[in-house]
């Protein structure tokens, strides 16, 4: 199967999401698209049905669209080229009772349905003939296994179907296992090799993924040496499976090269996995080549490379570990409509989710099948520790914020721990913060734009700094005339900083001065409210609240419908 795309299951109606929950549970990786204002707890809303569906099989994405095969057929049809590379297109009936593979068959899409099928309990409705008779699909080889010449197939199966038989040179249990006429004096041949050959059209070659190249040291032009000494071995490069490193090399970007110019995975071995290997005298290269096959490796004029042939298909998901990763997100506000595209992503690729309940209860279906790590708001640097070292071993940890990250938020906690900690195995992961909209700008959306003009954020928590330094910024923040954003105005054991703050505000702000109450932004029980600077007082909010208190030019537009607009002008007035 040659599918290496997360598919799109499409939906047309809130009836079929049952069965398209049904068919994630075996894609896992999959993007549900629901109709506009007639599908909901969708990953992806869309308002043009014929649009979506060929923009996304213009880009390779696998389609199975829960509806009528006709429906997908006519939408299809206009941008239907190239048979070679169409990405597989199913139909499945609304209550999950037919798979229909449509397009495709080079793509692995009779494999896709039968997956589809095993999940809805019934039997794929399959009507290539070559696939139905020999018992297997030669243009779509399994996992683990390259066709070579693709062009010569065709005519190929025709000849085995009109009766001529096949002689199979090498090992491969999914051909010997099928129903193809093979016989050791067969006209045709199928080849099984990970060497180079010349294909014929009378012979099928078929390259299986039993290559691991092993990498121990950080090496100039690296990809231009792995492929001579595979050159030089006559290896052919389609028969790699991936790239092999101890763990201590996961950030060595020489080795992500490799690995992306032969469109495999890197994987990485922890010393205690090469231990034994290296105190036998092995290089490290050496060391990692036998810990991912199993085999000796063959000579390399490479002291840090090392070539070794697996006797069966390397899944390089089962070896070793991948380089860690560790993904610090901010959800927005709360609800799947402020998250960015960005963060919906990584939500579905992450295995492990850490962060406060709340938080991650905001994520929604987003955190099905993942790994979840709750902790108390107050945890930190405890959650950061965990976060890193689940990293470390290999996992795609997901740190969850409310808001944006990176402002007073996990971000910071997750860097302070990797400075303060410097724990060597975290180096090796790879860490990136994916934005989100903070509660200040989804604040001043809702009332309309007090954050027009130069603006700036104060927490009024003195937990992590000193009262003093708090007060000395309200002071000169009020002073400088900027609209002031507060965090964590009041806990249920701090209250009395919120009265503090204002009564510094009112010796530079006028006792009317606008000031925004927003709370529980965009989760159940949503409010926003204007009151004057002068009404500001701890009872007022708590530390779901963002308070908003506008400077000496921030104006009130009264409404005939009786709500207001606040904003903060751009331009100042000699």
């Amino acid at each position: 199967m040659l599918m290496n795309v997360a598919p799109a299951i499409v939906i047309l109606g809130q009836n079929s999401v049952t069965v398209a929950r049904k068919i994630i549970t075996v894609l896992p990786g999959a993007t549900l698209y629901g109709l506009a204002d007639r599908t909901s707890g969708v990953d992806v809303s869309f308002n043009n049905f014929g649009e979506t569906l060929r923009e996304l099989f213009a880009q390779g994405t696998p389609l199975i669209g829960i509806c009528a095969a006709g429906i997908l057929i006519r939408t299809l049809a206009p941008v239907l080229s190239d048979k070679q590379q169409e990405p597989p297109v199913l139909a499945v009936a609304e209550d999950g009772s037919a798979v229909v593979p449509l397009l495709g068959g080079l793509g692995g899409v009779n494999d896709l349905a039968r997956r589809i099928a095993e999940a809805l309990d019934i039997k794929p409705a399959i009507t290539t003939t070559g696939d139905i008779r020999l018992g297997t699909t030669l243009l779509s080889p399994p996992p683990g296994y390259h066709l070579a010449n693709p062009d010569d197939a065709k005519k190929f199966i025709s000849d085995l179907l009109a009766g001529t038989q096949v002689k199979l040179e090498g090992t491969a249990p999914w051909l010997s296992h099928s129903k193809l006429p093979i016989d050791p004096q067969g006209d045709l041949t199928i080849q099984v090799t990970e060497r180079l050959v010349t294909p014929t059209a009378n012979c099928l070659v078929y390259h299986p993924a039993t290559i691991a190249i092993a990498i121990s040291d950080i090496i100039d032009d690296a990809v231009a040496l792995v492929q001579q000494l595979l050159a030089d071995a006559k290896l052919e490069k389609a028969s790699v499976a991936g790239i092999f490193a101890p763990i201590t090399a996961a950030a060595d970007p020489a080795i992500h090269a490799v690995a992306n110019a032969f469109g495999v995975p890197a994987r990485f071995f922890t010393p205690n996995q090469l231990e034994s290997l290296l105190s036998q005298g092995y290089s490290p290269a050496q060391a990692v080549a036998i810990a991912a096959t199993g085999t000796s490796p063959l000579s390399s004029s490479s002291p840090d490379i090392a070539i070794a042939i697996a006797p069966q298909p390397i899944d390089p998901n089962t070896i070793g570990q991948p380089r860690g990763r560790l993904a610090i997100i901010g959800t927005g506000p709360g609800g799947s409509q402020w998250m960015s595209p960005e963060v919906k992503e990584i939500l579905k690729s992450a295995t492990d989710l850490v962060g406060y309940k709340t938080y991650l209860d905001l994520v929604g279906s987003l955190a099905d099948g993942k790994q979840r790590h709750e902790s108390d708001n107050r945890e930190e640097e405890a959650r950061a520790k965990m976060a890193l070292d689940l990293a470390a071993s290999g996992r795609y940890v997901a740190v969850v914020s409310s808001g944006d990250p990176g402002i007073y938020a996990m971000a910071t906690a997750v860097f302070e721990v990797c400075d303060r900690y410097a724990k060597p195995e975290w180096d090796t992961i790879n860490i990136h913060v994916a934005p989100g909209i903070s509660a200040m700008q989804a604040a001043a959306a809702a009332i309309g734009a007090p954050l027009g003009h130069d603006f700036c954020v104060i927490s009024l928590s003195d937990i992590l700094k000193p009262w003093s330094a708090i007060a000395q910024r309200i002071a000169a923040a009020a002073e400088a005339d900027f609209v002031i954003a507060f965090y964590n105005p009041v806990s249920k054991e701090r209250t009395w900083q919120l009265a503090e703050a204002r009564n510094i505000l009112l010796l530079h702000r006028k006792p009317d001065t606008p000031v925004v109450l927003a709370r529980n932004l965009g989760r159940p029980g949503q409010t926003v409210k204007v009151i004057t600077l002068d009404q500001l007082a701890p009872a007022s909010a708590d530390m779901r609240t963002i308070i908003l208190v506008g400077s000496t030019k921030t104006r009130i537009i009264k409404r005939s419908d009786g709500n207001i607009w606040v904003y903060t002008p751009r331009r100042y007035s000699e």
